[in-house]
């Protein structure tokens, strides 16, 4: 196992040197900025782990406002506890193989591996027993006054225990498969993110132990009562109870070990290292997409990195887990109360609209989505004519589908293109792209396969796209596809004219519903030249030297980024009103940070609006007192990213994929690109950014500690919540209707 770890980080190693070498295949090195960097003390450096773990306290955060319909906050429990799952898969799966290749180099806060390993941990437990605490005391209570009850197996009436043992006969005791341990029988392997009973013995020869894992077939929590028949998501009467489905199974072990005694049982979860990415020498020299199926097939047989137990586990037992899971004390984490809740997203398809937020019909998107009653929109001579701007959730993600649906049915069409990063399971889009390819139209998909935890999904998908005739690309060794991006190319009067669409965010129509995202759809010339020539470049030999309009990951988007934090410092220094505000997921590369430093030193004021990890530290004096960084979560998760420069006046924005981390700007493609429409560009820079800027609801503040503070309505700032804002803003009503159509 532990060699295994090894090679891991070593191949880890050689694949952060590989694509950054790989950059040039698709644009020229960056040039060397002659800002002058300020060092980066390792105490103005956040570390970028302990940051995230503040990220998901935000998120716990949302679950414990009492200001939430209730169901909405138990959503944000089970969010936490997944994305902690991720985290340990990926992050501190990192941090576990560079300790076991004995890799001591300090991070850029000072810490080494080791070191942060043991900080992750502390700040990990804490975390995990807050979360806990707030679902046994407070949610599950308040949960119980809302008459969904989850009730402990040893409180259930007599009649529900023989419903629940009828149910364990008929449609739980044949899928259970109990492993016994022992010297004929060794430690099975235990699957990562299974839920598991450890089970004590008395057998004829003595004391043993035996394993029984918890389908995840099966719903894990179990109805019982009056409604016993009833399955989640449902309509159904207001009362509802239900038994956790490992207590059922714990209640009954005597069925599965007829010639024992059952001493006690208790729950485990293991979360093991999931990060798959392949050997840039695997995908040169093979297929790439029987590369990642066989990467995929090993993501179960990872170290592992967390062991979950709850609180009742004897320490023996404690001990005996972590042995036979080739594990360590550092691996194991208690929780006082049930494991995996992240599994209580089940509850949220209960029919219960009093206990979540109102429902709402995002908008349509005037001269692309069709009306009820009205002709269906000529949507390539509304780009003729101008850019138009798509902002998801509060507009419908079906404007970008009717796009690339015009574009399948339309006869003068010659060929689309179009990059797929996560797709979802039921796309409307590849009917549309299988549609134009069947009315002979050059259809190309490049298809990124390793899209961490969707690559299967994406496999799938490519697959059926080739069977179909689509031309599938699956980009360049060593660099993840992460722009999002389409080309039209239309026959018309004048000639073939190029339709584009550009994102923030994925082509997945599920997403779109809940994560917050800007999209341009336009007829520009220069960005559709520029993605002619990305497109030429991800799927053949055609290296770009220069873009016109776009920044292009790797190498460009991190100098074009230098470059106009440079101007914003040459700006201020001759008119004194210098102004930045990024928004984007992540604040991690640290040159871009030492520029924000120079940028504050020299008196630019700078707000950032982050809202996962900020490795910057704001408000220190002589180094960051102009910085200001919120982060907003709430009800849609933050997903754009948005750069603005004042620029002395001559204000630019710029949209794109790209965060600001060394993975984005040196290993993905990305794409980052202009808004010069002066209307859309006036909404973005003068409503919708100072509207984030002045929400009082959803808004943390960084502090200089690394904490965050929430930010508190006063007389000057009252309480404004910027999604709700938008939610009203985009509401369609007859008269924004009749406005359209004018």
């Amino acid at each position: 196992m532990r060699d295994a770890a090894v090679m891991n980080a070593k191949r880890g190693s050689k694949q952060r040197r590989g694509k950054a070498g790989a950059a040039g295949a698709v644009v020229t090195p960056e040039r060397e900025t002659p800002i002058e960097l300020p060092p980066l003390p390792p105490d103005m450096f956040i570390n970028r782990e302990l940051s995230w773990l503040e990220f998901n306290r935000r998120v716990l955060d949302e679950a414990a406002d009492e200001r939430a319909p209730l169901l909405e906050r138990i959503k944000f429990a089970a969010i936490f506890a997944s994305n902690l799952d991720e985290f340990f898969m990926i992050r501190v799966a990192g941090l576990e193989r560079k300790i076991a290749a004995e890799l001591t180099e300090p991070g850029p806060d000072g810490r080494t591996p080791m070191q942060q390993l043991a900080a992750v941990r502390a700040a990990a437990q804490e975390s995990i027993d807050i979360h806990a605490a707030l679902v046994q005391k407070r949610l599950l209570p308040a949960l119980a006054d809302a008459g969904i009850e989850i009730v402990p197996y040893a409180r259930l009436a007599s009649t529900e225990r023989a419903e629940l043992a009828e149910r364990f006969e008929r449609d739980i005791y044949p899928i259970l498969t109990p492993q016994a341990i022992d010297r004929e029988r060794r430690f099975p392997h235990v699957s990562n993110l299974s839920l598991n009973l450890i089970v004590r013995l008395q057998t004829e020869v003595g004391e043993r132990y035996a394993r029984v894992k918890i389908p995840a077939t099966l719903p894990r929590l179990q109805p019982v009562g009056a409604l016993g028949a009833s399955q989640i998501g449902c309509a159904a009467p207001a009362a509802r109870r239900y038994a956790l489905l490992e207590e059922v199974v714990a209640a009954h072990l005597g069925r599965l070990f007829t010639g024992a005694t059952i001493l006690s049982s208790h729950a485990f979860h293991v979360t093991r290292d999931s990060d798959i990415e392949p050997d840039d020498d695997d995908e040169s020299e093979s297929d790439l997409l029987v590369v990642m199926r066989a990467s995929i097939a090993q993501r179960a047989f990872g170290p592992v990195v967390r062991l979950m137990v709850e609180r009742s586990m004897p320490v023996p037992v404690r001990a005996w887990l972590v042995a036979h899971l080739f594990a360590s004390e550092r691996e194991l984490y208690v929780v006082n109360g049930p494991l995996a809740v992240g599994d209580l997203i089940e509850l949220t398809a209960l029919d219960r609209p009093d206990l979540k937020d109102a429902p709402f019909v995002p908008a349509p998107v005037p001269g692309l989505s069709p009306q009820p009653g009205d002709p269906e929109p000529d949507v390539f001579a509304t780009l003729r004519e101008r850019d138009v701007l798509v902002h998801h959730p509060y507009q419908t993600f079906a404007a970008v589908t009717d796009f690339v649906r015009a574009a399948a049915n339309d006869p003068d069409v010659v060929a689309i293109k179009q990059t797929l990063y996560r797709i979802g399971r039921d796309s409307p889009l590849i009917p549309a792209l299988i549609d134009a390819r069947s009315e002979d139209t050059q259809v190309a998909v490049l298809v990124e396969l390793k899209a961490r935890f969707d690559e299967e999904n994406n496999i799938g998908w490519a697959e059926e796209l080739e069977q179909r005739g689509v031309h599938v690309s699956y980009g360049l060794a060593g660099l993840k596809t992460h722009c999002k991006a389409t080309l039209v190319v239309r026959r018309e009067a004048d000639g073939l004219r190029r339709y584009v669409h550009l994102a923030t965010g994925n082509y997945n129509a599920a997403t779109a519903r809940l994560y917050e995202d800007l999209g341009l759809l336009t007829s520009r010339e220069d960005l559709a030249a520029d993605v002619t020539d990305l497109f030429n470049a991800l799927t053949g030999y055609a290296a770009r030297e220069h873009y016109r309009a776009l920044w292009v990951a790797p190498n460009h988007v991190r100098a074009r980024v230098l470059e106009a934090i440079e101007r914003e410092i040459a700006a201020h220094r001759a008119d004194g009103r210098g102004h930045i505000i990024i928004k984007v997921n992540a604040l991690v590369d640290r040159q871009v940070i030492r520029a924000l430093y120079a940028a504050s030193r020299a008196g630019v004021r700078i707000d950032l609006i982050v809202r996962g990890q900020c490795c910057l530290r704001p408000g220190v004096p002589d180094w960051s007192e102009t910085i200001r960084v919120v982060s907003i979560v709430g009800r849609f998760l933050e997903h754009s990213r948005i750069y603005w420069f004042r620029n002395g006046g001559n204000d630019r924005l710029y949209l794109g994929s790209a965060d600001l981390m060394e993975r984005n700007l040196d290993r993905r493609v990305e794409v980052v690109f202009p808004i010069d429409d002066q209307e859309i560009a006036r909404r973005i820079r003068s409503e919708l950014l100072p509207a984030y800027l002045r929400d009082t609801v959803n808004a943390r503040e960084l502090q200089s500690s690394g904490s965050y503070l929430p930010v508190e309505p006063t007389d000057d700032r009252p309480r404004f919540d910027v999604q709700a804002w938008l939610l009203e803003r985009y509401r369609w009503t007859p008269e924004k209707a009749r406005a359209a159509q004018e």
